[in-house]
């Protein structure tokens, strides 16, 4: 059994850190504005056996009196580390029958153990505050197991003797494993009521100086008081769930202040549009508001002037356009002279002279002018039209570059569609490759 024990106590030390570090990382965010420290003190009834079950040695337990301090660590709210020391004397006897009036055989009558020391670190793991819906709880059970080590003296009497040492002078050493529950009353906002029971299991059968081959026991049931260190409420009265319950009733009793503001806003908004509405009425439509209309009642679409009259404007004056034979000829002699790289729509530079005349015309004189690109049969239809569009927007890019306005110049691209020979000849072939300028 104590092997067992041994190999299982780095495990349970294992776990228990782990435990308290998973734990940590779910401190509050403001866990620096609580006490997280705090020390206790208690004194009780320390009495060899384990109502929890098992074998019991000695017939006639006896309480004694045992006392015992702690420091403990506060992580989060539900979960804590305990440094627990405690000290005592453990006895009991055969004097009384065991219950169904079975008599001891054991040669050992009785005992007498001095606890000279117990240390254990324990994992204390609050269960629930009382009220749930209360941050200021008064009542708090937890629970705790830990590990630890006990040292103690041991005297037994052999068959109605004297006590006498077990082991000498010796002070036995034994593995422990502490396990227990309490409730927790706070005083004050710094004091707490302790009441725990805590029952533990001894690596070992030396307990009561009598051998069996099972391992002892003994509980301590006590009362004690805590005393929290530091500035700040307990974290361990913390609640979370209080806390956010709380935040949650204050948000929406912020929320409906809110809305009764929104309402509120609201309603002048609605008023403030009313006013506006009749403000800006305009019945007529004619963009003058009534209140400043001279004119109620003028027909759709009217123009009207600042006071919502009708607006009179002089007719528009249109401007004829004269072209004259001069104005022909210069048109011509540009027809006559264009020429583009063979089946390019790059101009070649004799056309230059004659193109200049053209745009400066249409400078002069604000004409209009569309360019009408063609070709002869040719290569493919749709290669043709390319050709045309391109020749021609060729044509308007140029007199565009020598001053005139782009937005007079139509450029358009015909293709072989518009023959004005014959495309059975050279000749034929030749006139119908052209540019046509239309003067409007």
């Amino acid at each position: 059994m104590k092997q067992n024990l041994l190999k299982c106590l780095p495990f349970a030390f294992s776990a228990l850190l782990f435990g308290s570090a998973s734990q940590a990382q779910d401190t509050p965010a403001a866990a620096n504005q609580f006490s997280t420290w705090s020390i206790g003190v208690n004194a009780g009834a320390l009495s060899p056996l384990s109502p929890l079950g098992g074998k019991n040695d000695f017939s006639n337990w006896k309480t004694s009196l045992g006392y015992g301090l702690y420091i403990k660590k506060q992580f989060t709210p539900y979960f804590s580390l305990r440094l627990d020391g405690m000290r005592g004397k453990l006895k009991a006897d055969n004097s009384e029958p065991f219950d169904g009036g079975y008599v001891s055989t054991s040669p050992v009558s009785a005992f007498e153990t001095d606890l000279t020391y117990t240390g254990s670190l324990n994992a204390v793991v609050n269960l629930f505050n009382i009220s749930m819906f209360n941050k200021a709880s008064a009542v708090q059970l937890y629970a705790s197991a830990g590990a630890g080590i006990a040292g103690y003296k041991v005297k037994n009497a052999r068959g109605g003797g004297e006590l006498t040492d077990y082991a000498g002078d010796k002070t036995i050493s034994e593995l422990i494993i502490p396990v227990g529950l309490g409730a927790k009353f706070k005083v004050s906002e710094k004091v707490n009521l302790d009441l725990g029971w805590t029952v533990s299991y001894v690596d070992g059968d030396n307990l009561d100086g009598y051998y069996q081959a099972t391992n002892d026991k003994y509980n301590y049931a006590y009362a004690g008081l805590e005393f929290a260190l530091g500035k700040g409420p307990q974290l361990a009265w913390h609640n979370p769930v209080a806390a956010t319950y709380d935040e949650a009733l204050a948000a929406k009793q912020m929320a409906t202040a809110m809305k009764g503001d929104l309402d509120a806003q609201k309603a002048e908004n609605a008023k403030l549009r009313a006013e506006m509405d009749d403000l800006l009425k305009d019945t007529d439509g004619d963009g003058v508001a009534d209140k400043l209309d001279k004119c109620p009642g003028t027909p759709a679409k009217t123009v009207v002037d600042g006071a919502g009259c009708p607006l009179v404007t002089p007719a528009p004056t249109v401007q004829k356009v004269i072209i004259t034979e001069e104005d022909r000829k210069v048109v011509a002699d540009a027809i006559r002279n264009l020429e583009f790289d063979l089946g390019k729509s790059t101009i070649r530079a004799k056309s230059y002279s004659t193109l200049n005349r053209v745009a400066d015309l249409l400078i002069k004189k604000n004409f209009s002018l569309k360019l009408a690109g063609h070709t002869d049969n040719t290569g493919s239809n749709e290669l043709n039209m390319r050709l045309s569009k391109d020749r021609a927007e060729a044509v308007k890019s140029y007199l565009v570059s020598q001053g005139a306005n782009p937005s007079r110049i139509e450029a358009t691209g015909y293709g072989e569609n518009q023959p004005i020979a014959s495309n059975k000849t050279a000749a034929g072939r030749q006139q119908n490759r052209r540019v046509e300028f239309t003067l409007f």
